[in-house]
């Protein structure tokens, strides 16, 4: 079963928790279709995107360190209702079910219905996993619902106020005393020779990454979003960071 572009259903619901999460409207956002549909919404994206080695590559060989660097936040054994924001192509899901408690969740949601179906082709594991066709912007969750909230390689995709939502939707659906964290780009130092090298990769490629050379993942807070601790830290000469906020 595949979605059609507006959907409100999972793509399998007998995957899911779908009576607990309830659907809102979701239709694949223009931006994402005109600017990326050669990575994430046609349906041989999958077929070039989805190799590991690949998308190693494209991290300048940095996937599985910076994988390993959020899986460290989530903990050795990961408890409790746990959220990944967005399909990520490499095996970042499969290492997530790997470490779950036998009494934990793990809910994706992606815009994409190439990224759904994809996901459920290679995750082999689905016992504790639903799969959810959701907007990263205006998830369906209830809130304080997720005790951890992963947000891995999205908000350089999106337009600054989707950027926005997305992040207060992380906040919100992420219980009091739990994690949000967030891996993406940052501007590397100024000795880092990918100071000059990304640039016309990231403007050619990724229209909105700069943003996060130009400001803070915390700059995008809303007054409303409340939490207790953030922590942050830079990785490669500074071309990426993980954020870790605290409810």
């Amino acid at each position: 079963m595949i979605f059609d572009k507006t959907s409100t259903r999972p793509l399998d619901t007998s995957l899911t928790s779908a009576a607990t999460v309830p659907q809102v409207p979701v239709v694949v956002p223009d931006y994402l279709e005109k600017t990326y549909w050669w990575a994430y919404t046609h349906p041989n994206a999958v077929r070039v995107f989805e190799r590991q080695w690949l998308v190693n590559l494209i991290l300048w060989g940095n996937f599985s360190r910076l994988r390993d660097l959020a899986l460290q936040d989530m903990g050795e054994v990961i408890t409790g209702q746990v959220l990944q924001v967005a399909c990520v192509y490499g095996n970042l899901t499969e290492h997530i079910v790997r470490r779950l408690d036998p009494q934990a969740h793990l809910s994706v949601i992606d815009v994409a219905p190439v990224q759904i179906k994809n996901l459920h082709q290679k995750l082999r594991d689905k016992r504790q996993v639903s799969i959810l066709q959701q907007d990263a912007s205006n998830m369906g969750f209830m809130d304080a619902s997720q005790d951890t909230t992963l947000v891995f390689f999205l908000l350089h995709e999106m337009p600054v106020e989707v950027r926005r939502q997305t992040i207060s939707e992380a906040l919100r659906v992420t219980k009091p005393g739990g994690k949000i964290i967030f891996v993406d780009y940052h501007k590397p130092v100024a000795s880092s020779p990918f100071r000059y090298i990304m640039v016309p990769i990231l403007t050619t490629l990724e229209p909105f990454a700069m943003d996060l050379w130009q400001h803070e993942i915390t700059e995008w807070l809303s007054p409303a979003d409340s939490y207790s601790h953030i922590d942050k830290h830079t990785y490669f000469g500074g071309l990426y960071q993980k954020v870790v906020i605290t409810r």
